[in-house]
């Protein structure tokens, strides 16, 4: 799956912050609710515009933002 098919970053929507495409649920709620301990099954009802391939999109998003950063340097 291409995770970028399903992610928009457009400045026009929720301030220019990824989110999910066709909704305008940032990247990073989906991210914080996870962290905090939500379920799949849970954002999917919470949400219910969201599908499985959204979520996991979500997190490639964040994992490819992550090992393509410079976080590792700063924190040396």
């Amino acid at each position: 799956m291409n995770f970028l098919e399903r992610i928009e970053w457009n400045p026009k929507v929720c301030n220019g912050k990824p989110v999910i495409k066709g909704t305008r649920i940032p990247l990073g709620i989906i991210l914080e609710q996870i962290a905090e301990g939500s379920t799949w099954d849970q954002l999917l009802r919470d949400y219910p515009e969201l599908k499985r391939e959204d979520i996991q999109a979500a997190l490639f998003f964040a994992k490819a933002n992550i090992e393509h950063s410079d976080m590792r340097k700063a924190h040396v």
